[in-house]
């Protein structure tokens, strides 16, 4: 019997990291939405009193982007300036440009067609959006087919939120960040160790008093009763005060939360950041696709444990390379996953975004809380409806 701890944190839609990928995702949402083949990559810093928004848009539309910034961060909650932050107040500087034409020539005509693989006819053939790697994955651990220490990190963010929002603990403020500890036995999970909750707070209450309502109606309310026991720790704002936060704390940039946003480092990252980009970015798009076919693979019965990594060369359409690893859990070869993948999944670029219906204005509500393992109709790439298809053909 082996023991080992795996740790994961996630942080609330108020910390700076967050409120860039979110003012980043809103302007990608109010593109979209006019111009469902807008190309979109913004990129936001957020500092004291500043919101900088720069990058790449091609489209026909116009967006008040100042009017999408000042709104994403009310809904956020900074609304006074007394929290260093304000929505009405801040500056809001635009410097964007057009996608280079270098790339949108590979996009809009892939290598296949440009080589006579294919034919301009066939809409399948845009190509990816850039080069790299990306990588998806489930595990069997969690009802959401999530690594549980990320999976209970991100809903008590969610949760710091809520009791903030709906005034349950009234002096928090926008800002904060949890981390969870879970203890694994053989690879499961059994207890969660330790928790660690910083909560940005009114400057009149006292640390002793957050501890205690950060247990009770944050904690206690998110991790199952029976993984906490009486030597579980936790640790409420451990140094004891945290009034400074948000922008004014700490200077925040989108991409900046890309283990947040996945698997809280449990499985490998291509490095990829997501948040502002239209789906004809493979960083995005195809990271919603393997994770809908790791999902599907474990839910399937395939394996406990499942990671799918896919590749691509800018301007191309198929993939470079898929690879399985289901770290000693699969039922078959990870050989016959791959031919199963390669059956099932269409992974050029524009099959994805017909599948998983990608041009929709369905991403701002991604850019907290994680992009995966949250039961949202939306996140189309969360359905296992190919389960039972997969299960068949692997003869299980």
């Amino acid at each position: 019997m082996s023991r080992s701890l795996f740790t994961s944190e996630s942080v609330t839609e108020g910390h700076p990291d967050k409120i860039a990928d979110q003012i980043s995702d809103a302007i990608l949402d109010a593109m979209i939405e006019k111009d469902p083949y807008a190309r979109v990559a913004a990129e936001t810093l957020v500092t004291t009193g500043l919101v900088l928004i720069a990058g790449e848009i091609t489209t026909d539309c116009y967006v008040d982007i100042p009017r999408v910034v000042r709104d994403t961060v009310r809904d956020i909650g900074y609304t006074r300036a007394k929290y260093g932050f304000d929505c009405d107040t801040c500056a809001v500087i635009t410097s964007l440009d057009e996608q280079s034409p270098d790339i949108a020539m590979g996009v809009n005509k892939a290598y296949e067609v440009r080589k006579g693989v294919a034919t301009e006819e066939d809409l399948d053939f845009i190509g990816a959006g850039d080069q790299g790697m990306m990588f998806g994955y489930a595990s069997s651990e969690t009802e959401e087919f999530m690594p549980m220490p990320i999976l209970l990190a991100s809903r008590m963010a969610e949760r710091l939120a809520f009791v903030r929002k709906q005034e349950i603990l009234p002096y928090l403020r926008p800002d904060g960040k949890t981390q969870v500890t879970v203890e694994y036995e053989d690879d499961e999970p059994v207890r969660v160790h330790t928790v660690v909750v910083s909560c940005q707070h009114h400057p009149k209450v006292d640390n002793e008093t957050i501890s205690r309502d950060i247990i009770e109606h944050v904690i206690r309310k998110t991790v199952p009763e029976n993984m906490l026991d009486d030597k579980t720790r936790f640790f409420i704002n451990p140094t004891g005060r945290f009034v400074v936060g948000g922008p004014q704390g700490d200077s925040g940039l989108t991409g900046r939360k890309i283990i947040v946003d996945t698997y809280g480092g449990m499985a490998r990252h291509g490095g990829g950041a997501f948040s502002g980009k239209d789906p004809t970015k493979v960083d995005r798009s195809a990271s919603y696709m393997v994770r809908y076919i790791a999902k599907n693979l474990v839910a399937a019965g395939l394996a406990d444990r499942c990671e799918v990594q896919v590749a691509y060369a800018i301007g191309v359409a198929r993939p470079l390379s898929i690879r399985v690893e289901t770290f000693g859990t699969n039922r078959i070869p990870d050989e016959r996953i791959v031919e199963l993948i390669e059956k099932n999944f269409d992974l050029r670029p524009a099959a994805i975004i017909k599948e998983l219906d990608l041009r929709r204005p369905i991403y701002k509500k991604t850019a907290a809380y994680g992009h995966f393992g949250r039961n949202d109709p939306d996140f189309t790439w969360e359905r296992t409806d190919k389960a039972e298809e997969l299960r068949k053909q692997a003869g299980l």
